[in-house]
């Protein structure tokens, strides 16, 4: 039988908490000095907390997958504009032809993530469990694609000045929220089995470049690693001309690999070389 784990010898915090709520009120308990300071909101804000701030930030997140038993995720970068094929009549009719067009890439999301969570699944969902920022467009197809599948996903979102909120797909106890973009990247990747890029703009390129950067410098080992869309990514990089000019090598244009269907970017996946 497994061991009990033993109660820790030390005052629980949370008593502390429940015993100064009963304490008289005085103008020396309603001073802010004397607040508890991990309950003490506006000392938590201050600017000399900002460490401790971003510390929090990892540990929440991390020590709630851990918990849920994440072990590897399949990350989906994308952009949050492209609408899906089935948007109701009207929603899209105000976007520009080329984003409408790249409409399909929703669609294929949302398979990609619909046949990778059955695939997860079988690991008892601990294993290439989908994870997305969180928000519409491609990132709510991933997580679409996993609901559907019966399976959890993970949502990293961040808060934005038009108040991005969750998509409806994500997995309640798995749905976080960020302050700093850099945590948030460092989760998208901390658990990476597997990126997979569809068209999107700044925030995609960012969260592209910065990956492609650690595997480049060593900095994060080699995983799979799928643009979907070709005429696209061509049309938005220059890669050749980036080799030509020495910036990067001709090796670094092999830790890409080109797709333009679910069933392709699977297969890339599933044949990667070992690193």
């Amino acid at each position: 039988m497994k061991d009990e784990p033993r109660p820790h010898p030390l005052r629980d915090s949370s008593a502390d908490v429940a015993a100064v709520r009963r304490l008289p009120d005085t103008p020396q308990t309603r001073a802010p000095a004397y607040r508890l300071a991990f309950t003490d909101r506006d000392f938590l804000m201050r600017e000399e907390l900002r460490p401790v701030r971003l510390q929090l930030e990892l540990l929440k997140p991390q020590m709630m997958m851990d918990e849920a038993g994440i072990e590897s995720t399949i990350v989906l970068f994308g952009g949050a504009r492209i609408p899906a094929p089935d948007a109701p009549a009207g929603t899209t009719d105000a976007r520009p032809p080329a984003l409408r067009a790249l409409s399909p890439y929703y669609e294929e999301a949302r398979r990609f993530a619909f046949v990778m969570t059955g695939r997860s699944l079988a690991t008892g969902g601990r294993q290439d469990v989908i994870m997305t920022g969180g928000g519409p467009g491609v990132m709510e197809a991933g997580n679409r694609g996993a609901a559907e599948a019966g399976g959890r996903s993970i949502g990293l979102n961040i808060v934005l000045p038009h108040e991005q909120a969750p998509n409806p797909w994500v997995t309640p106890e798995l749905s976080f929220n960020f302050h700093y973009f850099a945590l948030r990247k460092m989760h998208f990747l901390m658990r990476a089995r597997a990126v997979a890029v569809f068209p999107g703009g700044f925030g995609t390129l960012d969260e592209m470049f910065e990956t492609l950067t650690l595997i480049q410098t060593g900095r994060m080992r080699r995983i799979p690693f799928v643009l979907f869309g070709r005429d696209f990514w061509e049309r938005v990089v220059n890669w050749p001309l980036l080799a030509e000019a020495g910036t990067i090598s001709a090796q670094d244009l092999t830790l890409f690999r080109y797709v333009e269907t679910a069933d392709e970017a699977l297969a890339a996946i599933r044949d990667w070389p070992a690193a």
